[in-house]
């Protein structure tokens, strides 16, 4: 459900208004509608948006090394958040520069491994003595033996097909050889070892470092966040205000929930400033606060990975949950699989932060669906209950289904899900636009559901066909009058055919493709069923019949094709409904979109991450 909104306008005389947003935000209720041409540039802002994320990316990088078990200390006011911020950036910073250095170190340690432990020293002395030393490496096929004589080649090592080698030659000789030189580091494996040593010592005190402040640091740090959020929404609410008489007064608007809006009223109220309340039209873009019961609050998350409703439209969340929750556990369809769930579920909420709490909320209760809809198709870790001898079974397997059952069932849910969509978007027409808005919708929906309905009771009923011929008439006649002529009172008759005509086209086109999308919930629980069916078999068949072994085998594979199974089927399962939810019920429910969540002007509150 949408909550009711309405549209504030205030008034503020400019030597009171920093004071009135500062008792507007305590309140918390009000969002300000931004300024159409936007907010101008504002260099200010800017830099506080920056620094903004500056800060945000030093607490997710303390999160990650605050340790196991530890207790962090509370905030402290008087420290400066730019200096803590400034601690931990050089901290990080001198981090990464250490690990660079210590990844070109490492790369110099191998390449300098070769040439064993010598002297640089003695080098130079050679140099200086007259002989010029060249380092080489070759494959081993094309060292040529002939450069031992020509050049004094000395093999130094052979790793691999790599043949390193240096030649000692008198100044001004040239060196003709097939073979890629080599510069050789200042400093000799050995040394490089040391200095290895030594960035790891440094990389280990920041770190250690870092983990200090993660404790110590962290919710000053956050504190200090909280300010910087605040100032920069404090500074948005100011930039979106118009100045009106000269400067002298400042005109600001914002949205304030209808059931939010006694304390914003007693303090406007309390202190005299001048205020209106509107109501909101067809062309004001509302932002949107959702209220659902605590089962349909759960599906909220799953609608805002499409999109969220404008305003004026109808929340689709309570409607789709139903149908999404019975859509997962037909996919999944094992009632091995769904009790799984819901014990990893009911175990992981227990130790989750609370913004993850709703997600698993959501697993429990797709869970339980998995595991109904899997006594029902009679599959438990693949195991085929419609075979089993179990007594307590043999009462429910007259409303098991067979797989041309579940084919059928299927369709019939899709038809089920569609026409409830269109009901749900001839509801919605009637309360934005009335009636008249509305009729060719109605149309289709007495036509399909009355002519659908004739034909099962004439197929399955035994409905006379002389009332089934006229029932087909009846309603047939109602639902071309409201299609092709009344579509559209207020335009040429002529045109309304034309448009009823088109119309015709695309829901013939459209609503079998629909209709035949809900396919995929046969499929997918069908095949689920028929891996989980082969992983046993595979299971048994491959474990033998060795003592102590073979059950163990045994074991190993179900977990690992149990496991794959899950995984696979679970995203299908997943996925799959959101599509037929996203597509074919937003589609013929008119989901327009386009919706802004409703955030109010208030005191910061971090948001709760569910990912």
């Amino acid at each position: 459900m949408i909550v009711k909104m309405k549209r504030y306008s205030f008034l503020v005389y400019y030597k009171q208004y920093m004071e009135f947003l500062e008792k507007i935000r305590e309140i918390g209720v009000l969002h300000v509608i931004e300024k159409p041409e936007g907010i101008s540039e504002n260099d200010a802002l800017r830099e506080k948006m920056q620094l903004a994320a500056r800060v945000k990316n030093a607490l997710k990088q303390l999160e990650k090394r605050i340790p196991k078990n530890a207790t962090l200390l509370p905030e402290d006011p008087s420290k400066d958040g730019i200096e803590l911020l400034s601690k931990v950036e050089n901290a990080l910073a001198e981090k990464d520069t250490l690990e660079q250095k210590l990844q070109l170190t490492e790369k110099d340690r191998e390449r300098m491994e070769v040439w064993g432990i010598f002297s640089h020293e003695r080098l130079e002395q050679l140099k200086k003595a007259g002989f010029v030393l060249n380092f080489f490496s070759c494959n081993l096929r094309k060292f040529n033996q002939e450069w031992e004589v020509l050049y004094n080649a000395f093999e130094i090592d052979t790793v691999g097909t790599t043949r390193y080698f240096v030649t000692v030659t008198l100044p001004g000789q040239l060196i003709e050889i097939d073979a890629d030189p080599i510069k050789l580091s200042a400093k000799t494996a050995e040394q490089l070892d040391v200095e290895i040593s030594g960035i790891r010592t440094r990389i280990d005190t920041q770190k250690s470092l870092l983990e200090q402040l993660a404790v110590v640091e962290y919710n000053s740090l956050k504190s200090a966040q909280a300010k910087i959020i605040e100032h920069i929404d404090f500074t948005k609410v100011v930039l979106n205000t118009q100045s009106e008489a000269d400067d002298r007064v400042m005109l600001l608007e914002g949205w304030c929930p209808e059931e939010s809006e006694e304390p914003l009223n007693a303090y406007l109220e309390e202190s005299g400033v001048y205020y209106e309340t509107t109501e909101p039209t067809e062309e004001d873009k509302v932002p949107v606060k959702l209220k659902n019961n605590r089962f349909a609050r759960l599906y909220e998350m799953i609608g805002d990975l499409y999109d969220i409703p404008n305003y004026h439209e109808i929340d689709l969340t309570p409607f789709f949950a139903p149908f999404y929750m019975l859509f997962f556990g037909l996919c999944l369809g094992d009632a091995g699989y769904g009790l799984l769930l819901v014990l990893i579920a009911i175990f992981a909420r227990k130790k989750v932060k609370p913004g993850l709490k709703p997600v698993f909320s959501l697993v429990i209760w797709l869970g339980s669906s998995t595991v109904i809809m899997g006594i029902v198709s009679g599959t438990f870790f693949g195991y085929n209950l419609l075979e089993s001898e179990i007594p307590w079974l043999e009462s429910i397997k007259v409303i098991m289904l067979d797989s041309n059952q579940l084919f059928y069932t299927a369709l019939i849910l899709g038809v089920v899900q569609i026409m409830f969509g269109m009901i749900i978007k001839a509801v919605g027409l009637v309360r934005r636009y009335g009636w008249a808005a509305s009729l060719s919708t109605w149309g289709w929906i007495i036509t399909l559901l009355g002519c659908g309905g004739t034909y099962g009771l004439s197929n399955y009923a035994g409905l006379d066909p002389a009332i089934a011929k006229w029932a087909y008439m009846i309603f047939g006649g109602i639902g071309a009058l409201l299609i092709f002529i009344l579509n559209n009172i207020k335009r040429n008759p002529l045109i309304n055919v034309g448009a009823g005509l088109w119309d015709t086209y695309n829901m013939a086109t459209g609503l079998l493709g629909d209709v035949l999308s809900y396919i995929r919930l046969f499929a997918l629980g069908i095949s689920g069923a028929v891996m989980g069916f082969v992983y046993n078999d595979l299971a048994i068949k491959l474990s033998g019949d060795i003592p102590i072994i073979s059950p163990i085998i045994m074991i190993i594979i179900m977990l690992l094709g149990h496991g794959m199974n899950i995984f696979m089927s679970g995203l299908g399962a997943f996925v799959h409904p959101m599509r037929l939810t996203f597509i074919e019920f937003y589609k013929n429910a008119g989901f327009e979109g386009g919706g802004k969540k409703y955030k109010p002007f208030a005191p910061y509150k971090e948001e709760k991450k569910l990912f």
